[in-house]
């Protein structure tokens, strides 16, 4: 099936779509939706994955915010163009292998006049195979700026919008802006796809609702998503008034990357609560089943490029830089502190505990400097304003008050740095300092960690032994995504600023063996944990990820950011009505079995009678002597005769197939033999103790089982409990005669055999026994319960006419032991109506065909 798209951000909003076209030839790029939400005139009249394709070479598609490139203008007045070598996005192609084509997409970071838009994007695309998305800058400015540093980098770093200060309130107007950036770089994307062919990688937040709009366009499109920032645990995300649809985009990747466990398991936990997904782990991948496609989870923190910060190490001016550090700083002991200007670094609560270290141990005066380099904020805004103020104010205080000639403890360092220069700190500081109070990675660390390994130049120029360990000292925040990959670092809490303190003043006096044999933990680590190590990681589980995508069919469906891709077996498919009311009406000898719950009515938590729209359907097909009709539940007996009282020849099937009932006037029987349930004495206790403790939990009791339900329970604590009760029970259960299995939201014991299979087995067998063997069989079905009937009745055999035509139809497009489908109830509805119509035409017809099948008599 061909996903369609959308060519306007108006039609994304209403649902309205129109189909798009994409030439898979190399052509000249042209400009593309230099105004939100317009496409380019595209000529060719071909999409989806389904299309051949021009390209044999494995290729990566990388997208970022940013395209790793500087440029800037020449005197004459000419754009020149190079790599920007600090770029990650640059970096992490040592890891894809040189034979992975590697194409970059991205916005650059000076704006380009839309007259030269054309010529520069050829020149980029032949000579760094690079795609830029012209952005104008009235959009970018509401997409960056706005949406992005506004709405979801505080949220993302925990910091809830209580006043129009702290963030400002949603502004609709923003996600827009975000909706029509993230529509362009998927424009840019299908310039340059060969979608069977190409893997691609989207990176950050600033890209969220991109995987929805290349899914829509290629249903089996390789895609990857990295998130550097945290993700926020669900009562922080939930606040986000377009939670929902960033989730569901995020979920049309195949494989969605995290830093660190914490910052995966909040989403899991967002997708568990807000949309009902559950996950679980398979040989140590983490996967979310999501319309029948598993979406992966991975966990690796990003790591650095080792050989280019050797190459800066090796350099000349590194070494001079370091000879004047060394001089500048004869006799004191310097700890370094290299962040961003910005309200999450932490620098302030750094300054303040370094304030209280000199108050505290007033033998580090004079000795103890702290170098804090503040590089420039990547927002703006009245929070950065407040932080340089702050920041500056308490330098000042500290250095008025500890300071004296020629010694100041903090020097503030908040002019751009040469990258040399930042290196040559990190080779003479004695201990690196992050407090950063939310981060999503801070590679700080790991620099620090490389820069004092240094080589034997340095060495010479600090006049150490080379022969002797190199040695390094942390003291992290245990808020950053790598401090759980520093295990010899000092963790702290940046809130704690006596903690921080007391941190710092045992880092400067541990032992030198110690701090060797931490330096050496760390440089293991990160020296073979680098940038190359995580691109080639991430790559291959996405290769995997995307495994079985030629072995699926698909179909996209939903509308706006709620399309998702149903992937599912080649033959299963939505059940025609007309092919089944035609096969229905040329068949004699006929099997219905029915679940109720789910089926034809959407289960609910209170309801008193059965629908009588539905009641007067089964009459008609009860009616029909060609047909005998089951309807198969997990009520209790009672219940159902209840219900169903004015369906004199409708077979009952009570507590999943337990109790059964052929007609109105025959007694209930039981299709398992049981000799007690002395076992419920055993089995209610334990049921009770995790009712008490688990608020919103119920216990429902059946004739024939027990039934533990936390629908209404914290979905997090309720699953985590069921968990815990179903290994008590099966302890406690071991040596009777039952099953203990958990299901949606419940934990049930049961007689040991008991499944609505049993029903689907006794039905058939009995109409083997009279001689009627079905020529039709349609069996109907919601969930897990049910796939023990389609199980029974599509490997029937012998118990079936030789021409016998069966549909196993379950409810939505799901994994499934069914060959068919019906989206909602009130399709499966729907067509039963049109069976019960066919019954009545017959009837009228035929008024003299009164009798029928006697299955009530085949006791």
């Amino acid at each position: 099936m061909v996903s369609r798209s959308y060519s306007n951000l108006l039609d994304l909003a209403s649902g309205d779509s129109l189909s798009l076209t994409f030439g898979r030839e190399r052509r000249r790029l042209p400009r593309v939706a230099t105004v939100a939400g317009v496409l380019s005139e595209l000529d060719d009249d071909s999409t989806g994955s389904d299309a051949p394709s021009s390209v044999s070479q494995e290729r990566m598609i990388i997208v970022g915010n940013q395209l790793p490139l500087r440029a800037h203008r020449s005197d004459s007045g000419e754009w020149n163009f190079n790599w920007d070598e600090d770029s990650l996005l640059l970096q992490l192609k040592d890891g894809l292998g040189e034979d992975v084509e590697v194409t970059y997409i991205g916005c650059l970071k000076e704006q380009v006049d839309p007259r030269e838009q054309d010529d520069v994007a050829q020149t980029l695309l032949e000579t760094f195979k690079c795609v830029p998305a012209f952005i104008p800058s009235e959009l970018f400015s509401k997409f960056y700026h706005g949406f992005c540093k506004q709405h979801l980098w505080p949220l993302f770093h925990y910091m809830l919008p209580l006043s129009p200060d702290l963030g400002g309130r949603f502004d609709r107007s923003l996600w827009q802006a975000y909706l029509s950036v993230n529509k362009i770089f998927a424009d840019k994307v299908m310039e340059v796809i060969s979608p069977d062919d190409d893997f691609v990688w989207v990176h950050d937040y600033h890209l969220m609702v991109l995987p929805t709009f290349l899914r829509k366009r290629f249903n089996r499109v390789k895609l990857g998503f990295f998130l550097h920032s945290p993700f926020p645990s669900s009562e922080i995300y939930r606040t986000l008034p377009v939670r929902d649809e960033l989730l569901r985009a995020l979920l049309n990747s195949d494989l969605i990357g995290f830093h660190t466990f914490d910052y995966a398991r909040h989403f899991l936990s967002c997708c568990s609560r807000m949309l009902g997904l559950s996950y679980q782990s398979k040989r140590g991948y983490i996967g979310l089943e999501y319309y029948g496609r598993t979406v992966s989870i991975k966990i690796l923190p990003v790591g650095i490029h080792i050989g280019q910060l050797q190459s800066v190490l090796n350099l000349n001016e590194t070494e001079a830089k370091v000879a004047e550090l060394r001089d500048q700083f004869r006799g004191q002991t310097v700890v370094l502190g290299v962040d961003d200007m910005d309200i999450f670094k932490g620098i302030s609560l750094k300054l303040l505990a370094m304030e209280q270290l000199l108050i505290q141990h007033p033998d580090k005066r004079g000795k103890v400097v702290l170098v804090q380099i503040a590089n420039p904020a990547r927002g703006r805004g009245k929070d950065v304003q407040e932080v340089q103020s702050e920041t500056t104010a308490t330098v000042s205080r500290i250095n008025e008050t500890f300071g004296r000639q020629g010694y100041k403890p903090v020097v503030l360092i908040d002019t751009p740095l040469q990258f040399y220069e930042r290196i040559a700190y990190y080779v003479i500081a004695e201990c690196c300092l992050v407090t950063a109070v939310r981060d999503g990675m801070n590679l700080i660390p790991y620099e620090y960690i490389i820069c004092r390994q240094g080589n034997e130049k340095l060495d010479e120029t600090l006049r150490l032994n080379p022969l002797t360990p190199k040695k390094s000292m942390l003291v992290v925040s245990e808020f950053i995504g790598c401090s759980p990959s520093l295990s010899g670092a000092i963790r702290v809490n940046p809130w704690n600023i006596d903690a921080v303190a007391e941190a710092m003043d045992t880092a400067l006096i541990v032992s030198e063996a110690e701090k060797q044999m931490r330096h050496e933990k760390h440089y293991r680590y990160v020296s073979t944990h680098d940038v190359a190590y995580w691109a080639r990681s991430f790559l291959q589980d996405l290769e995997r990820a995307c495994r079985d995508h030629v072995r699926r069919r698909c179909w996209g469906i939903g509308f706006g950011l709620g399309f998702r891709v149903i992937a599912l077996d080649p033959n299963f498919r939505k059940l025609s009505v007309e092919h089944i009311v035609s096969s229905y009406k040329r068949t004699k000898s006929r099997a219905i079995l029915l679940d109720y719950d789910g089926a034809m009515m959407l289960p609910g938590p209170i309801r008193t009678t059965a629908n009588t729209e539905v009641v007067g359907i089964l009459n008609s097909l009860c009616r029909d002597p060609k047909n005998v009709v089951f309807l198969v539940s997990g009520k209790g007996r009672n219940t159902l005769t209840e219900w169903f009282s004015a369906c004199e020849n409708l077979g009952l099937a009570a507590e999943h197939g337990y109790f059964v009932r052929t007609n109105h006037e025959a007694d209930w029987e039981t299709c398992v033999s049981v000799p007690d349930f002395d076992w419920k004495q055993i089995a209610e206790p334990v049921m009770q103790l995790y009712t008490e403790t688990t608020d919103g939990s119920t216990i429902e009791t059946k004739e024939s089982a027990l039934v533990w339900s936390y629908q209404y329970a914290d979905p997090d604590f309720g699953s985590c409990q069921a968990k815990e009760l179903l290994d008590h029970l099966e302890s406690v259960l071991a040596n009777e005669p039952v099953s203990v299995k958990s299901g949606q939201h419940i934990v049930e014991v049961k007689p040991q055999g008991v499944n609505k299979g049993i029903v689907a087995e006794h039905l058939l067998s009995t109409m083997q026994q009279k001689g009627m063997l079905p020529d039709f069989v349609l069996c109907i079905g919601d969930d897990r319960s049910d796939e023990d009937m389609f199980k029974v009745i599509l490997s029937a055999g012998d118990s079936l006419s030789p021409v016998a035509e069966v549909f196993a139809c379950t409810v939505g497009q799901k994994p499934s032991k069914a060959k068919y489908y019906l989206e909602d109830t009130t399709e499966i509805v729907r067509m039963l109506q049109g069976l019960a119509n066919a019954s009545e035409q017959a009837a009228r017809n035929h008024p003299q065909a009164t009798f029928r099948l006697a299955f009530a008599d085949s006791k």
